[in-house]
């Protein structure tokens, strides 16, 4: 008889998802996102959202509908150049390049920086990422482990410190008190829109994929070996971890815009946090940030570095786990210490580029029961999505490369596409493929027959 997962189980892998997915990212930019849009928090936080939540989601579910074991798969029908293309680009800004790295810069620049010296503080942010990832590292050594580690300790330990801060501003303070949801139309519109396109920052829907590996694998530790029921349970653990995720990030944007009574708009969501503790709790409130910062970016370091070592372990078995975890760890740490403010300023056109190509792959996945793996569907779908992802990493080029000739010609050019001046100009392209896709298969099998 098939094994099935008991409730506790839920309960502790929903645990280790929204631990894994949940870093000082997902902290900062919903705040910084209230505070920007200030009345019209609430249609920012629907769009927000949308990209935060809902496409991490889907990512999630196409795994689970293609019984995928990893975005390998999941790209496959596209062909086995752009799949371990894809997985391994995917992984390198999620594991190497942007995200694993970021956890320890933000770490840092908001729960230490603040008492480091000015002319110390390179060298305190070596010695804090050496730390930080050799935890990371340790903590992710023994994969059966991570249940326990990140699922039943230091997530608890996290929703506790979280929970606090909700307490202190909705209920005790009554911050919500007069917060509107909607105001104009127009205003409503752009804040949409402004809030997808910040929820990208999240990286998530990127980490959907990956962390879908690290769910695969605390399965098979429990006895989930059937590939059905592993992906109805992948389902429900998905459903748990992201409604909750909801709830947090829809506080949060509000968090940002009731501090709008006592501050003005920060420069960044971690400015703003420290701001709106410091104003609740007093020097308190810095050591509260810097814990709940700690743990939210020590989880979210754990899975990403462990679904890459995961994936391209699996990917490639002479090399193994142990192999790519210690070699993105150390990876990791030393781009950590180029500063948060390089990571960003690089990280913005990777994620405009891959993200156009996740979503394609993510409603490929999820209309498999409609397509199947037709790789000439596929192959059009993603091949004219990389078109406008293309555009948005030239659009979104730092300004030493931004004013190159070549690419200011391609920038000015491509602003005669549809949505492009606010970056969901894939959107008319990624639909127009999969109609084209779905017109040149159907003329090929009416020929056929």
């Amino acid at each position: 008889m098939e094994q099935k997962l008991t409730k506790k189980q839920y309960l502790a892998l929903a645990s280790l998802l929204f631990g894994l997915f949940f870093g000082a990212g997902n902290l900062i930019f919903p705040i910084h996102l209230g505070q920007i849009s200030g009345s019209n928090w609430f249609p920012a936080a629907i769009g927000f959202l949308l990209s935060s939540i809902i496409l991490p989601l889907m990512s999630i579910l196409a795994l689970s509908m293609t019984r995928s074991n990893s975005m390998y798969d999941l790209a496959r029908p596209v062909g086995k150049n752009f799949a371990s293309f894809f997985l391994i680009l995917t992984h390198a800004s999620l594991g190497l390049l942007v995200a694993s790295p970021r956890t320890a810069t933000v770490t840092y620049s908001i729960g230490v920086e603040p008492f480091v010296p000015k002319n110390l503080s390179h060298v305190g942010l070596f010695i804090f990422s050496l730390i930080f990832f050799i935890a990371a590292y340790c903590l992710s050594f023994n994969q059966d482990k991570l249940t326990k580690y990140v699922g039943k300790i230091l997530n608890p330990l996290f929703i506790i410190l979280l929970a606090l801060i909700f307490i202190i501003a909705f209920l005790i303070n009554g911050d919500l008190n007069g917060l509107t949801l909607f105001t104009d139309n127009h205003q409503n519109s752009s804040s949409l829109v402004n809030g997808f396109l910040e929820g990208y920052n999240t990286m998530d829907a990127l980490a959907g994929l990956g962390f879908g590996v690290t769910i695969i694998a605390a399965l098979d530790k429990f006895g989930i070996t059937n590939t059905k029921e592993r992906s109805k349970s992948v389902a429900k653990v998905s459903f748990l971890s992201m409604g909750f995720e909801s709830i947090i990030y829809i506080l949060l944007i509000a968090l940002g815009a009731a501090s709008l009574k006592f501050l003005s708009v920060s420069d960044n969501g971690g400015t703003a946090f420290s701001q709106i503790m410091k104003h609740y709790t007093g020097l308190a409130g810095t050591s509260i940030l810097a814990a709940l910062t700690l743990l939210a970016c020590l989880t979210t370091a754990i899975g990403l570095i462990t679904s890459l070592a995961q994936d391209l372990g699996h990917r490639f078995p002479k090399l193994g786990y142990h192999f790519f975890l210690t070699a993105t760890t150390i990876g990791a740490f030393l781009i950590a210490n180029f500063g948060l403010d390089q990571i960003i300023l690089y990280s913005t056109p990777i994620l405009l580029f891959l993200y156009p190509l996740a979503i394609a792959i993510i409603i490929l996945g999820l209309l498999k029961p409609f397509i199947g793996n037709n790789t000439i569907i596929h192959k059009i779908t993603v091949y004219l999505t990389m078109i406008p992802a293309i555009l948005d990493l030239i659009h979104n080029l730092p300004p030493v490369l931004a004013n190159i000739s070549i690419f200011k010609a391609i920038n000015n050019a491509a602003n005669v596409i549809p949505l492009y001046d606010i970056g969901l100009d894939f959107i008319p392209f990624t639909l127009f493929g999969l109609i084209l896709g779905f017109i040149i298969q159907k003329s090929i099998t009416s020929k056929t027959n």
